[in-house]
């Protein structure tokens, strides 16, 4: 049997009286309503991840863009700076005396942290090599210093930038500190690129929110009209986007038309009852009080209460979808229903309900669709020796859920059929020729439950017959010892149904 829209998946059950059906039709119906589980993002996470990936590939080829960028910069700053020192300092020595000479140099190792000292030839020393940077430096304070310039990294081990130059002749060492010159390092780089992603990844996600919120606000709008909640469906037309706009704009016009819809049909179909009823109650009249045949009358009489019945069917399958739960004493419903057709002579009903079992419901309309089931297997549920139908009504509770099945010992319905069965207006081979029914009992009911927050299926018995199994939503806040308030008319005295005969349990 197809799955019922919108219904909830439920775990599926066994028979309330532990006979087998096949298939088991809400196990079915579970496996059917369940999605098949898949890997998959919302739009949110979708547009925020792929937002995040171009940012944090376009921070990526930035930042490579832009150390390319200052590499060059860089060592040729750098190689001037340290150019001009020498120079300077070269300058400076050659122009002072021996006494002078030694102020200046105190005064630029104590206040520039500069320092010239001899160098010796047996002066230890490391080249600056490094990295390209290095590199870079080393060629450039060659070429602006002459080709017998020395730029190391250390002498004698002790770690510096170190430039070697002659003065007059004289060999000299010119020790500075190297993190002067030194670029930014890898720590700093990290650091501005963890900012970078971080902020970047911020706006993503606002940005992300900020584009779905429209579609977000769509998509409750379109469930509040598939629930029929026209009024808590109506979306911003002043939006500053203009397709959003426009869009919002479409929807609401969509759903107030929707809404005016359903209020003529519901008007239409409630003229309905005036307009029908009352002539067919007086064309009853009429029919009892004019015809002279017997048999006539009666089977006029009939037919008129037939199309008020099929009046009455239509009326229910428009119901509209909203109902109020509220605890539900599933016993005395059931009571209340076989009570009314106690006086059928082709109909033999046996229940099982526990009197303390409770589920949340509309009462009146778990009647109906309890009174639909009756009335469905009185017509094509009779057995086919003894022409009277049988009906076993059973029910318990498992978890959160009450299982409840009404089964007959009919001829059944073909497999192929069984599906269609809670379609409007389908009427099986049997029933056309059976009775003058609308086709729409069925579909009542599925609808009924449906909108109960359970599920309804049909299924064949192993055993011959139809079953009809509910799931309904169990009341677990009822206090013991009392009974929810009852709408329905009670009867004073509980019926002494009769016993299943022993050719019913084969």
């Amino acid at each position: 049997m197809a799955a019922v829209p919108g219904a909830r998946a439920r775990r599926a059950t066994d028979d309330p009286s532990g006979e087998v059906t096949s298939p088991a039709p809400l196990e079915s119906m579970r496996r059917k309503a369940e999605p098949k589980s898949r890997v998959g993002l919302n739009l949110f996470w979708r547009t925020f991840f792929l937002l995040a990936l171009l940012l944090v590939g376009s921070i990526l080829a930035w930042l490579q863009t832009l150390r390319a960028l200052e590499f060059e910069p860089r060592a040729l700053q750098t190689a001037q700076q340290i150019a001009s020192l020498v120079n300077l300092s070269r300058a400076a020595l050659n122009h002072a005396d021996a006494i002078a000479r030694v102020s200046l140099i105190k005064t630029m190792a104590d206040q520039e942290g500069l320092r010239i000292l001899p160098r010796e030839p047996g002066d230890r020393f490391t080249l600056l090599q490094g990295s390209a940077l290095e590199s870079r430096l080393t060629e450039e304070l060659t070429q602006r210093l002459g080709p017998d310039t020395i730029v190391a990294q250390s002498v004698n081990g002790e770690a510096g930038l170190w430039v070697g130059f002659n003065i007059n002749g004289d060999p000299n060492w010119l020790l500075m500190d190297r993190s002067r010159f030194s670029p930014a390092g890898g720590r700093t780089w990290l650091i501005w690129l963890i900012t970078a992603a971080a902020l970047s990844l911020a706006g993503a996600a606002a940005i992300a929110r900020l584009i779905n919120r429209p579609l977000k606000q769509l998509s409750y709008a379109a469930n509040r009209v598939r629930d029929g909640d026209f009024a808590a469906s109506h979306l911003d037309e002043e939006v500053v986007t203009s397709e959003i706009r426009e869009v919002n704009i479409g929807f609401n016009r969509m759903a107030q038309k929707l809404a005016k819809l359903e209020q003529d049909r519901a008007v239409m179909l409630a003229g309905i009852s005036h307009d029908l009823r009352t002539p067919l109650a007086r064309l009853r009249l009429e029919t009892e009080m004019s015809v002279t045949d017997e048999v006539a009358r009666e089977h006029m009489v009939a037919d008129i209460v037939q199309l008020d019945a099929t009046i009455d069917k239509f009326l229910d399958y428009a119901r509209p979808d909203h109902v109020t739960l509220v605890p539900v004493n599933l016993h005395a419903v059931v009571s209340s229903c076989v009570y009314a057709v106690q006086d059928h002579r082709e109909l033999q009903i046996a229940m099982n309900v526990p009197e303390d079992l409770n589920v949340l419901a509309d009462e009146v309309e778990l009647a109906r669709v309890i009174s639909n089931l009756l009335e469905n297997a009185r017509r094509y549920g009779k057995h086919a020796e003894t022409g009277v139908t049988t009906v076993e009504i059973a029910a318990k509770a498992r978890e959160q859920w009450v299982l409840m099945k009404l089964r007959d010992h009919g001829p059944g319905v073909p497999p192929e059929q069984l599906a269609n069965l809670t379609k409007p207006f389908f009427r099986g081979d049997s029933a056309r020729t059976a009775a003058a029914g609308a086709g729409l009992g069925l579909s009542i009911v599925d609808k009924t439950v449906q909108r109960m927050g359970g599920i309804f299926a049909l299924a064949n018995s192993t055993t011959g017959g139809l079953v009809a199994h509910l799931q309904l939503q169990r009341a677990t806040d009822v206090p013991a010892g009392s009974d929810p308030k009852q709408r329905l008319q009670r009867p004073s005295i509980k019926r002494q149904l009769p016993k299943r005969r022993a050719t019913d349990r084969a």
